[in-house]
């Protein structure tokens, strides 16, 4: 007799995959997402767990007492949220935490109060305007420590944003994420082009190079090149070439902006 049920064995499942594509979801790499997922299970009494990744879907198999149970979900990528990764994580420890595994009840109650922590997730982002502001500043200090004007920096501060909050109010209606890096950079690039029109501040190139530098994916770019060092090859790779065409659509949206100006000429 297996001293945990099969019903019980799929709620430990979906437990598993549910928090592996959260992970996924917000950002981790791949290491981060099997190891959390297999400490999971095993602290919820699983005798073995295994974990396989793809670019946009999870697989993730339970085995106890010799049966097993596997279950595949999709992904959706979403914005990049450290918060909720360590919450993941203090989650994961306060599972494993409880010692005395054999007690099949104290099991169940533990799978419960695991699964109503991950329903209470807090999942608060900041708000948009406060996102917007922030971004603008960063870019507009990338601009100013380039040697640019005040006036440079003003531009580059609107220009940056204005872009922001075209890039979220795209992602919020679901509009696919390369359309929208089009978009947020054409729109970039169109404000802080105008300083070659109005002939304002001592350079203006700063403005258009650095009023585009939200747009840098350099976190994914990261968490691509771990993946592959670490040996999840096929998911560093797609990772990988996930940013290299979000990085050729701000050059899509850069130059269709350029083209528009009229502007022959362009960079340091």
């Amino acid at each position: 007799m297996t001293s945990i049920s099969y019903v019980q064995q799929q709620h430990i499942t979906r437990l598993c995959v549910r928090c592996g594509l959260l992970l996924m979801q917000y950002g981790a790499e791949s290491a981060v997402v099997v190891d959390l997922s297999k400490r999971l299970g095993l602290a919820l009494g699983m005798d073995s767990v295994e974990c396989s990744l793809n670019f946009n879907a999870l697989t993730l198999t339970t085995i106890c007492d010799e049966r097993c149970i596997t279950t595949t979900r999709d992904t959706i990528n979403q914005s990049i949220n450290v918060n909720l990764l360590v919450q993941i994580q203090q989650i994961v420890n306060r599972t494993e935490a409880v010692t005395d595994n054999n007690n099949n009840k104290l099991k169940s109650e533990l799978t419960d109060r695991t699964t109503l922590a991950f329903d209470a997730l807090d999942k608060t982002v900041y708000p948009t305007w406060l996102v917007g502001v922030f971004v603008g500043a960063s870019c507009a200090a990338f601009a100013y420590l380039n040697g640019g004007s005040w006036s440079i920096t003003g531009v580059t501060f609107i220009a940056g944003m204005v872009a922001m909050f075209t890039r979220i109010y795209l992602s919020k209606h679901h509009f696919n994420p390369f359309i929208a890096v089009i978009v947020t950079a054409f729109i970039a690039s169109l404000i802080g082009a105008t300083t070659y029109y109005f002939d304002i501040g001592n350079n203006a190139d700063i403005a258009v190079a650095s009023s585009v530098l939200l747009l840098v994916p350099s976190f994914p770019l990261i968490n691509s090149f771990s993946d592959i060092l670490k040996g999840y090859v096929n998911i560093g790779i797609g990772r990988a070439v996930f940013t290299y065409m979000l990085t050729l659509s701000a050059c899509v949206g850069i130059v269709m902006a350029l083209v528009l100006l009229r502007i022959q000429h362009w960079g340091f």
